[in-house]
């Protein structure tokens, strides 16, 4: 009787049976190492065993530069990976969703990228471009495979072409990164995801540790090219455990699977809010400066309320992709009445710890560029965008200087008024200068009775204009920063009432949408060009009277 295969963790040296690893996704239930995992276990895991047709199981790469022992190599890789490349395509389903799958083996060759990966890759695409499926691809690779010179380097650019052209014909691309995926795998198909996952601490860089020691001489740090690093870098939308794969990427796919549907909302029973909810400050302060310190209490609403309340199933998506994420601005996509929307906001945490981490909802350059990705992801996908606003403004210290702040900000205003999509913005505590006001132009804007959105804040406006921030409450009431006198400005769109507020903005939300959503996308920028062009002060000298 043959004797079951063992395992030793490298990390903590217990020893599994194959069944027991097996069980727990090949991760060492004692310290958390994962293991390479089989490519036919990797699929199993990720389509629930739900069956899966292979593609172009019959490709084997060719040797076009004759070089030595190559075909040896290949021939032992395909005994030891049981696969006949370093990479396995083809269609399963992820429970009821039919998806076009590639996974990678690292035990070919260290999955290194020769020319019939490039082709299985390409050939993926187009099938998935034809058959209007979603693309999953998980990577595993040490790079180029060497042995075919500049025929496999080449792979890069044919990949990235039919990914984009994939993507150009309204595609969604998701990638996980397993360890490790380096070199021109990462710097072309593995990197091009609309959303991007990894695995805990897998590698992920374009240049691997001992390249850059060996060529530079330079020491890198172990942790350096991690996926927990790369997630600090905004390179990455997340981490996903191995248990929790199938079901994160069920959720995303899930929201992907439906259009907005020509502004036909279903009203779920999810939204019969509970009766308890708190209503807010049910007398109005008579000042405006008190209206100030309001809208920046603690005790305001935070958004993770608003996408738990007024959303199902929100997916938080983080990152520039260039490099940092800024926790002060959070994005993601859930779905609002049964229709997919991406959900933009300001964060300034709940506890004091949080506010600090969240910079006070202080976005720095990375926030909006981060926002901007969502943005332009929003228009791909034809789905309404909703921001929540509240913040100080941008973050004015030095290196948010030196990242281009005004840039960021700059091109941020840029894509929320030229989106092929409805955008709605609703001020839900302070909305203070450009800052603020780089994720609020918006077709709809709505601002919470007790909301205040301003040029500055009432304290840097004291501070600018006479030079005496002691002047601030003076400032607050020349300043009309309410949201009662913006309305009566036209500068905003509706007032949404404290009392039985999630109600009252859910409903005001369902009215936007439904009406944005009747509107021909290509005239949504065009109106929201005009829309702003009105601004100009013009309507309140007409009608201010003896004021």
């Amino acid at each position: 009787m043959e004797q079951e295969k063992q395992y030793t963790c490298p990390h903590c040296g217990r020893v599994l049976a194959e069944a027991e690893i097996k069980e727990q996704f090949y991760e060492c239930p004692e310290c958390g190492h994962l293991f390479p995992m089989p490519t036919a276990e990797r699929i199993r895991m990720l389509t629930g065993g739900s069956g899966f047709k292979e593609f172009h199981a019959h490709l084997t790469s060719l040797d076009p530069l004759l070089f030595p022992d190559y075909r040896d190599k290949l021939e032992k890789a395909e005994k030891t990976a049981k696969t006949s490349e370093a990479v396995v395509t083809g269609f399963a389903y992820i429970r009821e969703i039919r998806i076009a799958l590639a996974v990678m083996n690292s035990a070919f060759l260290m999955g290194s990228m020769g020319t019939v990966v490039g082709e299985k890759i390409a050939a993926l695409a187009e099938y998935a471009g034809r058959k209007k499926l979603p693309l999953v691809i998980v990577t595993m690779s040490g790079g180029a495979r060497m042995q075919e010179g500049l025929f496999s380097l080449m792979q890069m650019a044919k990949t990235a072409a039919a990914i984009e052209r994939y993507k150009r014909c309204g595609g969604v691309y998701i990638t996980l990164l397993a360890d490790p995926t380096t070199g021109g795998v990462t710097a072309s198909f593995g990197m091009l995801g609309d959303v991007i996952l990894a695995e805990p601490g897998a590698l992920i860089c374009f240049t691997g540790p001992r390249i850059v020691e060996q060529t530079m001489g330079i020491s890198v740090s172990e942790n350096a090219e991690r996926a927990e690093t790369l997630l600090e870098r905004g390179m990455i939308d997340a981490i996903c455990a191995r248990k929790d794969q199938e079901a994160f990427l069920y959720r995303v796919l899930k929201l992907h699977q439906s259009a907005p549907g020509g502004g036909r909302l279903t009203k779920p029973e999810r939204n019969s809010f509970p009766t308890d909810t708190q209503i807010f400050h049910e007398e109005t302060p008579s000042g405006v400066y008190e209206r100030v310190r309001l809208a920046r209490s603690l005790g305001q609403r935070r958004i993770s309320e608003f996408t738990d309340r007024l959303f199902e199933d929100f997916i938080e998506f983080k990152g520039d992709r260039l490099l940092a994420e800024d926790p002060a601005v959070i994005g993601g996509i859930a779905s609002f009445h049964g229709i997919p929307v991406t959900v933009i906001g300001h964060r300034k945490g709940k506890t004091a710890e949080e506010s600090i981490a969240c910079n006070y909802g202080m976005p720095r350059p990375a926030g909006y560029r981060k926002a901007v990705r969502l943005l332009k992801q929003a228009e791909r996908f034809h789905r309404p965008v909703i921001t929540f606003i509240d913040s100080p403004g941008a973050y004015p210290g030095k290196e948010a200087e030196e990242g281009g702040q005004a840039a960021a900000i700059a091109e941020c205003l840029a894509t929320m008024v030229s989106l092929q999509t409805p955008v709605i913005a609703v001020v839900v505590g302070e909305g203070e200068s450009g800052g603020a006001l780089a994720l609020s132009a918006a077709d709809h804007v709505f601002m919470l009775e007790n909301s205040v959105y301003g040029i500055l804040s009432p304290e840097a406006f004291a501070s600018v204009l006479w030079k005496d921030p002691g002047r601030a409450e003076e400032a607050g009431e020349l300043m009309r920063m309410t949201a009662q006198e913006l309305m009566e400005d036209r500068l905003i769109d509706r007032i949404i009432p404290e009392e039985n507020l999630f109600e009252a903005l859910d409903t005001a939300l369902c009215e936007s949408i439904r009406e944005l959503l009747r509107l021909d996308p290509g005239l949504l920028p065009g109106h929201r060009y005009l829309k702003y062009r009105k601004m100009d002060g013009l309507y309140r000298l007409r009608h201010r009277g003896d004021k």
